[in-house]
């Protein structure tokens, strides 16, 4: 009985001394998609829930469809921190002007107005803390968290405050997201759930007792 070839075992890229660099991602070969950049770290993206994917979708077309012309929005496309952070929120809103080729591959993150993040088990500190710290250092003015509860969408809203440099939070959203900068959005989170779940029947109310 013949034995195949054993299958070769995975070559991993072996980081420099002071870790990778943001050109650093354009580069490296064999890289899975989606990878991020932290702290001079390789981030690679768990596999996605239903919850992400629709709500990544729901936010980038809305947001799409009410943003003013001078803007753009994309989804998961990395920004420019710094030579060592090179994060990929789940939607940015930048810039027009900072559109210069269909063949770019990040943004410069002084042209970001919005950055969008949708926790995932995996991501929760990075997305509640460290990226957070991040953005706000790259003076990112708007961010808003996407956050997953009992299979309802919560958006915790945050704007930079010019004085101390840092988020702070301007509101929480459960079914509907009403805010006004960094444009007008008026939004029903309640769309973000399954089809099925969405085109259910409401059960019927209970008859009053009579008096």
């Amino acid at each position: 009985m013949s034995v195949g070839p054993e299958a070769p075992e995975p070559r991993w890229a072996v980081p420099p001394v002071g870790g990778w660099t943001a050109d650093d991602l354009d580069t490296l070969p064999n890289l899975p998609p989606h990878t991020e950049l932290i702290d001079g770290s390789l981030v690679f993206m768990s596999p996605q829930t239903v919850f992400h994917s629709r709500a990544v979708d729901f936010f980038t077309w809305q947001l799409q469809s009410l943003a003013p012309l001078d803007l753009e929005v994309f989804r998961e496309f990395t920004i420019d921190v710094d030579f060592q952070n090179r994060p990929e929120p789940d939607v940015v809103v930048v810039r027009a002007d900072a559109v210069e080729s269909l063949r770019q591959t990040r943004f410069p993150a002084e042209s970001v107005l919005l950055a969008v993040e949708v926790v995932s088990d995996e991501s929760v500190t990075r997305d509640r803390e460290t990226k957070p710290v991040k953005y706000a250092r790259a003076r990112i003015p708007h961010y808003w968290r996407v956050e997953n509860q009992d299979g309802r969408a919560v958006v915790y809203v945050f704007e930079l405050e010019p004085a101390t440099g840092a988020y702070t939070s301007t509101g929480i959203f459960h079914d509907r997201m009403k805010v006004s900068t960094p444009f007008t959005v008026d939004l029903d989170l309640t769309a973000i759930v399954s089809r099925r779940r969405a085109a259910a029947p409401k059960p019927p109310e209970s008859p009053e007792s009579p008096e």
